[in-house]
């Protein structure tokens, strides 16, 4: 299955589950909790006004349709990808929230994957809030391109 036929397909469009593919254009369904949603929206007040911020961002990669928790990229990157149904270029900056059902092995491919799909930074969140900033060498002590964004995210201030 490709991308374009999960987003047409009537009985994939209101389902309780982020939806990805694999490198088999098999569909991937991962459930998530309400602290899961409550960081993806805070994490999206936090990031700066200029730029787009993308809720649940498809991005094409070597193994499939991966989806992004949430997006940042710069207006001109956005004019490359509005019109597409999945990017062919990653947003510069792709975060994941952590789910109890994520594994370590599929963060760091996540990692991998969307940094050769274009991006410069990836960054994850835990079920405590505590981010975590790489780039394509590993670890960050902050990120490069928001060194202002906060190592832990408060859901209720």
């Amino acid at each position: 299955m490709q991308w374009q036929e999960v987003c047409e397909h009537p009985s994939l469009r209101n389902l309780p589950f982020k939806i990805e593919l694999n490198e088999k254009g098999q569909i991937l369904m991962s459930p998530v909790k309400v602290y899961h949603s409550a960081f993806q929206g805070k994490i999206s007040q936090l990031l700066p006004k200029h730029g787009v911020v993308l809720a649940e961002c498809a991005i094409k990669t070597p193994k499939g349709t991966k989806v992004a928790d949430i997006a940042w990229c710069s207006e001109k990157r956005f004019e490359q990808i509005e019109q597409e149904a999945e990017c062919s270029i990653a947003p510069e900056i792709c975060i994941e929230v952590l789910s109890f059902s994520n594994t370590s092995n599929e963060i760091e491919e996540k990692r991998t994957l969307y940094i050769s799909a274009g991006a410069i930074e990836f960054w994850v969140c835990d079920e405590n809030g505590n981010m975590a900033f790489f780039d394509a060498n590993g670890p960050l002590k902050a990120s490069i391109l928001m060194p202002e964004f906060p190592h832990k995210v408060k859901i209720i201030s």
